[in-house]
C-alpha cells in the first residue's frame, strides 16, 4: 500500500484536482500548505485530522507549511448560514500569536502569515493585478457562495476567494509550494488558486489541490467553533481528562473512522480493534485506544496519566485521592445542580432533581446505588453537611448513582 492508497484507506481524500496528484504524493518531495484563520485562540478537534495529514506527508519527505491567515481572518471565509462577525485587529493578533505558539510547540511546522504579503497591496493593485483574473459568473457558482445568493452575501466575504487564491500564488512563487490541502468545503477556493497561478505564471505550471472530508459526529454535524461543546486542543480550554472522556464516549458507528483519521495506528492494529468492536463492544477497546492515542499525542504521557487517574478515581469511588485541581477538572463539564446544605441525602436527591420522588430516592439509597464523594451511603437520613464529608472540593459534592450516572451538586 503506497502513501496515497493509505490516505484513501484512512478516508482522508475527498477530491483531487488531477490524477497527477497521486504520483506526486507517492514519488515526489512536495512543498504543500494547509491554512486556517485565527478566529479563536486555539485549534479544535475538527482541525486535528488536517494537522495529522501534514505530519503523515512530512514523514514521507514532503515539506509542510502552516498558514495562519492574519489577513483572511479580517474578512472571514463565507459560511452557508450567513455573514461572520468581524473580529477586531487586537483579537486577531492575540489569536494569531496563540495559534503560532500552539502549532510550533505541537508540530514544529514552518509557519507563515498572509498578512505579511497582503497588508501593503493597494485597492487599485488588488483589483488590477488579481481581481482582473476572476470571472464573477465563475465565483458565484462556487458552492458556498451559491448557497448565500438568496439570503445575500457582502462583497467583503465574496472577495475571500481572491485573497486565498493570492496566498497559493505567493507561496508558489516564493517557496515553490505546489500543493494546497484543505477541507472539502475549500474546493472552490483551492481550484481558484490553481487558476490564478496558471493565468499569472503559465498554463504548464504543475500545481495541485487535495481536499479532505470534514470529520462529523454520529448525528452528521461537524466539529467546529460554532458548534456547542467545542473540544479544543489547548489543555487550558479542554483538559486532557475532558478530551479523553469525549473520545472515550465516541459512538460505535464512528470510532473506527476516528482511529483511521486521528491516530498513527497501522492498518493491522485498527482492523484488530474493529474485530473487538464487533465481537465484544462492551469492552470499548476501540474507544479506549482512540482516547489514549490522541491524548498522548497532544498532551504527552503525563497528560494521559492524569486523565486515566481521574477516570479511575470516579469509576472506583476514589475521588478523595485526587488533588483539588483534579477534582475541579472532573466536575468541570458536569451539569451543576443546586441544593441547600444541612438537608438529608433523601431530601437532597429530590430537591436537586436527581430523583423524581422521595420513594425513588429511598429505593436508590437502600439499594446501595448512591455514592457521595466516593463513599457509598445507605442511610436516607445522612446529613449533607461539611462535617459529614459531603463536600468534595470548594462547595461541590459529587453524587454517583449506579455505575455511570454522575451529578455535581453545588451546596449553598
Amino acid at each position: 500500500m503506497n502513501l496515497f492508497e493509505e490516505l484513501e484507506w484512512r478516508g482522508l481524500v475527498d477530491n483531487i484536482t488531477s490524477p497527477e496528484v497521486k504520483d506526486a504524493i507517492n514519488n515526489e518531495k512536495l512543498t504543500f500548505y494547509i491554512g486556517t484563520d485565527p478566529t479563536a485562540d486555539s485549534l479544535h478537534i475538527g482541525h486535528y485530522s488536517s494537522l495529522l495529514m501534514a505530519k503523515r506527508l512530512e514523514k514521507h519527505g514532503h515539506h509542510p507549511i502552516m498558514l495562519v491567515g492574519g489577513a483572511t481572518g479580517f474578512i472571514g471565509d463565507p459560511k452557508a448560514t450567513g455573514e461572520r462577525n468581524m473580529l477586531t485587529q487586537e483579537t486577531l493578533k492575540a489569536n494569531y500569536d496563540a495559534l503560532h505558539a500552539q502549532i510550533s510547540k505541537l508540530w514544529g511546522f514552518e509557519m507563515v502569515n498572509n498578512l505579511d504579503w497582503t497588508k501593503d497591496i493597494s485597492v487599485i493593485d488588488f483589483l488590477r493585478d488579481y481581481g482582473k483574473f476572476f470571472n464573477v459568473n465563475y465565483m458565484i457558482n462556487k458552492e458556498t457562495v451559491k448557497k448565500r445568493l438568496d439570503t445575500g452575501i457582502s462583497y467583503t466575504e465574496f472577495s475571500y476567494m481572491i485573497l486565498q487564491s493570492l496566498d497559493f500564488l505567493h507561496l508558489y512563487q516564493e517557496k515553490n509550494c505546489t500543493l494546497q490541502i484543505g477541507g472539502q468545503d475549500q474546493w472552490g477556493n483551492i481550484t481558484s488558486g490553481l487558476e490564478l497561478i496558471r493565468k499569472k505564471c503559465g498554463a504548464d505550471v504543475k500545481c495541485y489541490g487535495l481536499t479532505m472530508p470534514l470529520i462529523t459526529k454520529a448525528d452528521g454535524t461537524k466539529f467546529g467553533k460554532s458548534e456547542s461543546g467545542t473540544v479544543w486542543l489547548d489543555a487550558s480550554k479542554t483538559s486532557p481528562y475532558e478530551l479523553y472522556q469525549f473520545l472515550f464516549n465516541t459512538d460505535d458507528r464512528k470510532v473506527i473512522e476516528y482511529l483511521k483519521k486521528l491516530t498513527f495506528l497501522t492498518r493491522e492494529q485498527i482492523e484488530e480493534l474493529e474485530v473487538s468492536l464487533q465481537n465484544e463492544p462492551h469492552k470499548r477497546l476501540a474507544q479506549k485506544t482512540l482516547a489514549s492515542e490522541v491524548v498522548r499525542d497532544l498532551h504527552g504521557q503525563e497528560g494521559l496519566d492524569c486523565a486515566l487517574k481521574i477516570t479511575e478515581a470516579l469509576f472506583k469511588g476514589k475521588i478523595q485521592e485526587l488533588t483539588d485541581d483534579q477534582k475541579l477538572d472532573a466536575i468541570h463539564n458536569m451539569e451543576k445542580l443546586h441544593c441547600e446544605q444541612g438537608k438529608t441525602l433523601l431530601e437532597t436527591l429530590v430537591e436537586s432533581g436527581i430523583a423524581s420522588s422521595r420513594r425513588e430516592a429511598r429505593e436508590w439509597i437502600k439499594g446501595n446505588s448512591i455514592m457521595v464523594n466516593g463513599t457509598k451511603i445507605t442511610d436516607p437520613d445522612y446529613m449533607m453537611t461539611p462535617d459529614n464529608h459531603c463536600v468534595c472540593v470548594k462547595n461541590y459534592s459529587i453524587i454517583r448513582r449506579g455505575k455511570k450516572n454522575y451529578y455535581c451538586l453545588e451546596l449553598k
